[in-house]
């Protein structure tokens, strides 16, 4: 794909994600906000289904070519495809929490090339093009250079997908190697702060691509470390996420446990 159609399509993100925060925005501070439950701690929102519609429709009318993949109506495959999140972090987003945001990536013949992750509530709009560098709000971002686990906080994302136990297990590792931790509720949110160094890595052992594909290109651009999201495959898949400072990478790693994650898949899953 020419440069000049990545423009295009770079451009058009960051309006619609500008659109679509002001429907995020207008949701968040109403009390009619209507709630579904899609599983356990799972939920959609009528909000979330309002976003889909408005990027559906509107990347249809201008890249009528290009494939479209989102957490509320999935989609078809395609050698351009945009991978879209409406809102990352509904449970936030339903009951006030200023923490979710609307995550876009477009991937052109199996590469991640341009990364927005827009947080309506704070006005922070995390932007990356491969190549590039990654920006918050127009400036550049850099990730975090801590070297030791002592000093680190890490953001360890829970699913319900895999058993509770291996999640306690996650985090009795990562406490005994020292690293501080939080659970925020928002692996968009929690890969753009690892670009922009608020804190200093990010795992969870199952995610799907609308969930990080913009982010983990956010953390790459900024110079941070994250193991490899596998694109040669059916997108829907859930696989394992681990993002860090540079420095970080082999103690978060060990924490990770990563030999067991072979693939982009989990073994005993």
């Amino acid at each position: 794909m020419h440069r000049s159609e990545i423009d295009a399509r770079y451009a058009a993100t960051h309006a619609l994600c500008q659109r679509a925060g002001a429907l995020a925005l207008a949701g968040f501070r109403s009390t009619s906000v209507e709630i579904s439950e899609k599983g356990r701690h799972d939920l959609v929102t009528n909000v979330d289904l309002q976003i889909d519609a408005l990027f559906q429709d509107e990347l249809r009318r201008a890249f009528p070519d290009d494939g479209i993949l989102t957490e509320e109506s999935l989609g078809q495959g395609a050698s351009a495809m945009w991978v879209v999140d409406p809102i990352d972090g509904t449970q936030n987003f339903a009951r006030g929490i200023a923490h979710f945001a609307i995550s876009v990536a477009f991937v052109a013949d199996g590469t991640v090339e341009f990364g927005v992750v827009y947080n309506p509530a704070t006005a922070e709009l995390f932007a990356a093009r491969r190549g590039e560098g990654a920006s918050l709000n127009g400036q550049p971002i850099r990730a975090s250079q801590v070297t030791a686990p002592g000093r680190a906080v890490i953001d360890i994302g829970y699913s319900t997908k895999l058993p509770q136990s291996r999640y306690v297990a996650l985090l009795d590792r990562a406490l005994s190697a020292g690293f501080s931790f939080v659970q925020q509720g928002s692996a968009a949110l929690g890969l753009a702060q690892v670009a922009c160094r608020r804190i200093d890595g990010y795992v969870e052992e199952h995610l799907y691509s609308w969930d990080v594909l913009a982010g983990l290109l956010l953390v790459e651009e900024a110079g941070g470390w994250s193991m490899p999201f596998a694109l040669d495959r059916d997108f829907t898949q859930g696989q394992p996420v681990l993002a860090s400072a540079r420095a970080l990478q082999t103690s978060l790693s060990e924490v990770a446990q990563t030999q067991f994650w072979t693939g982009g898949s989990l073994l005993g899953s």
